[in-house]
């Protein structure tokens, strides 16, 4: 199912995770976009460092989300990840900042288990 949901996601993906995606496309070391893990999928994420990085646009702050991302949040931690959350409107601003940001610590060593 999430591989699934995956393979769709990553054909509509947001505008800001677009333009994320072509500043990290080619970058080492290397992101996979929409990618599966668990009950969830992620915008982005780096095995080599264990980091999960969502960009959350305005849908984020309403209703019920902001309990069911802190949830999401707490179970990506539970898995030993480093979890960043990047406001959609951030990234619009600068993409190549934001990529350098999340490449920079993409190359830091992943926490220990």
């Amino acid at each position: 199912m999430s591989v699934t949901l995956a393979r769709r996601l990553r054909k509509v993906m947001s505008l800001p995770e677009r333009l994320l995606w072509n500043e990290l496309r080619s970058a080492t070391p290397k992101l996979r976009r929409q990618h599966p893990l668990g009950p969830f999928v992620l915008d982005f994420y780096c095995a080599s460092a264990r980091v999960a990085i969502e960009v959350d646009g305005m849908a984020h702050d309403m209703g019920n989300r902001p309990e069911r991302d802190d949830a999401r949040t707490q179970w990506l931690e539970a898995q030993v990840l480093t979890v960043v959350r990047i406001p959609a409107s951030e990234v619009l601003r600068n993409p190549t900042e934001i990529a350098e940001a999340i490449l920079a610590m993409c190359r830091t060593p992943p926490p220990r288990r």
